[in-house]
């Protein structure tokens, strides 16, 4: 690669409210993406986003307050660009430089790749940080990504699934074994993905496949024997995957389950989908069921992750080195 060159990397995901008064913002700014969910035909996305934001608002607010006041995703995403970073210049330093771009909220993509713009950067990488590719998460993400990039004038790279990667499935494997230790004995394993609307699946969207693919990996590798996956966190009139993750603790309550580790299997940082749907609302109602529910850590900023993170990136640069 040119000494001289520097690559600017932005670390893609779909941000989160920073503070009580931008929870409605930055659901309406989700909530009008049709690649995530088609609310009726185009011109009555926004008014039928409107009532279900509205209908929504109180009860998600109180979410949030109960996790902080705010998303900690920003914060864990702005803490992983700062650790890849730290790993990049051992090995590169001063060849990247690693910034945050958010899809639905501060900072947003366009303004993190008009900062590198103004840092005389020319050359990008956009890297998604849903490792199991999906229109709705990835796709609408990395749209607006190369949208922003020409509109600059960047040379821009994409990096849009990672569901196989060695060092990912590693990390993974790591909080499950460190999950295991919660227990007296081995407890079941419910993995627990982003749900999706079911006509993105019938349509091709692949998804589901990966998923099953990382699962898969994983279940190998540690030999996991009592499993299976499930889908959390559908919002709308339509018809989602399934089981649902609130189904499926049902049913294994019915089938004398006591103990359940669950994984989120699609998320690599804490957001309200973890701190509050799953450590609050199925921890709760699986208590109320006899079951011991645990939740995994999340990836966060642990290390093999992170590493997993460098390694994408170098495989993507790997004809410039």
């Amino acid at each position: 690669m040119d000494k001289e060159k520097q690559i600017g990397l932005l670390l893609l995901n779909m941000g989160g409210p920073d503070c009580i008064d931008s929870v409605k913002p930055f659901l309406q700014n989700l909530f009008k993406d049709r690649d995530i969910i088609r609310l009726g035909p185009a011109f009555l996305q926004r008014p039928i986003a409107t009532i279900i934001i509205n209908r929504r608002l109180k009860k998600t607010i109180h979410a949030y307050n109960l996790i902080g006041g705010k998303s900690p995703l920003p914060e864990i995403t702005s803490q992983q660009a700062k650790e890849l970073q730290r790993l990049l210049d051992e090995q590169y330093r001063g060849k990247f430089i690693v910034s945050v771009g958010m899809r639905y909220w501060h900072p947003f993509i366009e303004d993190a790749l008009t900062e590198f713009k103004n840092k005389a950067i020319d050359e990008v990488i956009g890297l998604s940080l849903y490792p199991q590719y999906s229109k709705a998460t990835t796709g609408s993400t990395i749209k607006v990504f190369e949208k922003a990039c020409k509109k600059l004038s960047l040379s821009y790279k994409s990096i849009t699934s990672w569901f196989d990667n060695p060092l990912y499935i590693d990390s993974l494997v790591e909080i499950i074994n460190e999950g295991f230790k919660k227990f007296n004995h081995t407890p079941y394993v419910l993995f627990s993905a982003h749900n999706l609307p079911k006509k993105f699946i019938d349509a091709g969207d692949p998804y589901v496949k990966h998923t099953e693919v990382t699962v898969k990996m994983v279940v190998d590798k540690l030999k996991i024997q009592n499993w299976s996956l499930a889908y959390q966190s559908k919002t709308g009139p339509v018809k989602w995957l399934e089981p649902t993750t609130d189904d499926k603790i049902k049913q294994l309550a019915k089938q004398d389950i006591k103990d359940i580790l669950l994984v989120p299997i699609s998320f690599v940082s804490d957001h309200i989908e973890t701190l509050y749907e799953i450590d609050m609302l199925y921890k709760e109602m699986a208590n109320s069921m006899g079951i011991n529910l645990t939740r995994t850590e999340s990836l966060n900023t642990r290390k093999t992750f992170i590493h997993a993170l460098k390694r994408l990136v170098l495989i993507k640069c790997q004809k410039e080195f």
